[in-house]
């Protein structure tokens, strides 16, 4: 008696105090069964998420598109809940590595192809449907690329639409919030960000819960010399609260639209 008392005990411990594991969304924090088991249970929805690494000016690091990606696709993933994120993929087009354009003018930038971007794409994909998802979502945080992302899964939904699976490319993630942040600006007049301006910098700042990504005394408003184009001075943690907001609630917007 006292034996199966101890096993009562046990197991309403257990069931009180989930593991880590099953709280996460991330693929990366999984084994592979828990993964199986998960798409069993209806997690059927694989999040590609493509940030990337380039110059933000002085006061702000180079991965700025990695850690935003990173922390929006799990905010999408615990909002929709039948979702998991694939490990965020840390490279962009951005610039010609040997004519030093766009971004690799400057230290620290990385550059891959836009052929290359997308093959990545597409193969990360094509596992997400062999292990199992019936639903892949492909989405990033910077410009480069988006297209190649929307090409993409164009492409593979018409490949395997009639197998009863879907790549969708979810655009409003990007475009939609670019204006948004555009009306925010014109309404509070502050100059619009183009690169690395207040609206990148804000919702830096508010994910940088360690500060450890935002220089605040080299932030500055610029035209591109530096780097930037916009006003970081003027970036704060509640219009980067708002901004990334606006990306989840445009993304699961649209991802709703496209699955209904």
């Amino acid at each position: 008696m006292r034996e199966l008392v101890g096993c009562v005990i046990a197991m309403l411990t257990a069931a009180a105090l989930p593991h880590a594991q099953d709280r996460s969304v991330l693929i990366e924090d999984l084994t592979w069964t828990e993964v199986r088991d998960a798409i069993a249970g209806g997690k059927t929805t694989a999040i590609y998420y493509a940030g990337s690494i380039e110059q933000n000016g002085p006061g702000l690091a180079l991965g700025k598109h990695l850690f935003l990606a990173h922390y929006v696709a799990q905010r999408i993933a615990e909002r929709l809940g039948n979702a998991l994120v694939y490990p965020t993929m840390p490279f962009a087009p951005t610039g010609d590595p040997l004519k030093k354009t766009g971004h690799m003018r400057f230290a620290g930038s990385v550059n891959v192809s836009e052929d290359t971007f997308g093959a990545v794409a597409r193969d990360v994909a094509l596992s997400a449907l062999s292990a199992g998802f019936t639903n892949v979502l492909l989405m990033g945080d910077h410009g480069g690329g988006q297209k190649t992302l929307e090409t993409v899964a164009k492409t593979m939904d018409q490949e395997w639409a009639p197998k009863g699976v879907h790549i969708y490319y979810i655009g409003d993630v990007y475009y939609k919030e670019k204006e948004q942040m555009r009306a925010y600006a014109a309404e509070h007049k502050v100059a619009v960000d183009q690169h690395a301006g207040y609206d990148d910098t804000s919702e830096v700042m508010f994910i940088d819960r360690d500060a450890k990504w935002v220089r605040k005394e080299k932030l500055l408003k610029d035209t591109g010399a530096s780097g930037v184009t916009g006003d970081q001075t003027v970036a704060t943690v509640e219009i980067g609260r708002m901004s990334v907001d606006n990306k989840i609630n445009d993304a699961i917007a649209q991802i709703r639209s496209l699955m209904k």
